[in-house]
């Protein structure tokens, strides 16, 4: 079913952008994204199309269909999901490593979404077809929790609270090396990278804002567990922060190199312990937000996953025994 927006351009909107103006309304789109709905023909200004780079004027009439792609079929899926809490407004989930939250070109099966559709029925529709009720994701190999809406007025409203960045997300990352000092920031603009475009880096022509605090959480020598905090949600933000501080996260092998680190390590069992982890040490694990329809303070926190664990134990049993 298509959803329709409609927008009047302010005064103080005039001579903005057609793409930037619509990625400033609460309608949950990036950027990037409203770019594609545009070449789309899904946006129309006083009756015509526009291009994306098209210069508003006060009294413009904007229109933007959201819809399903007819060649798309997002199926409900029954896989199991680690539900934290849920009521008729949102649901957190503590999602598992290695799950993609959402269906793209290469992933149409097997994601949360899939899941959430099979769990919560009236689901579909919430904030896009790709992306019902999806106001923030984790990487495929974050573990972690994360919520979702199951409404349109809370997905408005959640949406709302990480664009006024007043939802807080911790993580806890296993970065290589012995961090100097007790916790720190990192301020450093996010983009895509200047030579390979499917990384990112804080060498980008075009970064965005992007800020990190961490602070240590356990030292282990060799490697140091740490509580990171983000006040913007940029792509990869922690792994290219981590590793610009020269911390990258361990088995990081897109942003640390990790497979090349490991091979320094020379004594066999912690070389073992280490190579254990297949994906990057880094978890989701403490969430706050407003709850969108009651406005109460909501706090859910997560155990480390196992293969995080399991590292943490060994290096606490080493130090017993030493």
């Amino acid at each position: 079913m298509e959803k329709h927006n409609q927008f009047t351009v302010s005064v103080n909107e005039g001579g903005m952008r057609l793409d930037v103006f619509l990625a400033r309304q609460n309608i949950s789109l990036s950027r990037s994204q409203v770019q594609r709905l545009i070449d789309e023909k899904r946006v129309r200004v006083n009756d015509g199309t526009e291009k994306a780079s098209f210069k508003l004027r006060a009294g413009d009439s904007v229109i933007l269909t959201q819809g399903a792609p007819k060649d798309y079929h997002v199926l409900p899926e029954d896989i199991p999901l680690n539900i934290v809490y849920e009521d008729p407004s949102i649901i957190v989930v503590d999602k598992p490593a290695g799950m993609v939250v959402h269906p793209a070109a290469s992933h149409f099966q097997g994601t949360l979404v899939n899941a959430l559709l099979h769990h919560c029925r009236d689901l579909s529709g919430i904030g896009g077809f790709l992306r019902p009720g999806i106001v923030h994701r984790l990487d495929k190999d974050t573990s972690g929790l994360i919520v979702v809406a199951k409404s349109d007025s809370a997905h408005q409203d959640l949406a709302k609270q990480f664009k006024e960045h007043l939802v807080r997300k911790i993580y806890k990352a296993l970065v290589f090396g012995d961090v100097e000092g007790d916790e720190g920031i990192v301020d450093s603009p996010v983009g895509r990278h200047p030579v390979d475009r499917k990384k990112m880096s804080t060498k980008s022509r075009r970064g965005k804002e992007a800020l990190t605090r961490w602070s240590v959480a356990e030292r282990y020598g060799i490697l140091t567990l740490l509580d990171v905090e983000i006040e913007t949600g940029r792509t990869h933000q922690i792994r290219v922060h981590l590793q610009s501080a020269g911390h990258p996260v361990l088995g990081d092998n897109v942003y640390g190199n990790s497979a090349k680190r490991l091979q320094n390590i020379h004594e066999p069992l912690l070389q073992s312990k280490l190579r254990g982890m297949k994906r990057q040490a880094l978890h989701a694990w403490r969430l706050e937000f407003h709850h969108p329809a009651t406005h109460q303070h909501l706090e859910f926190v997560s155990h480390l996953p196992q293969d995080m664990e399991r590292i943490r134990v060994f290096f606490r049993e080493d130090v017993r025994r030493s």
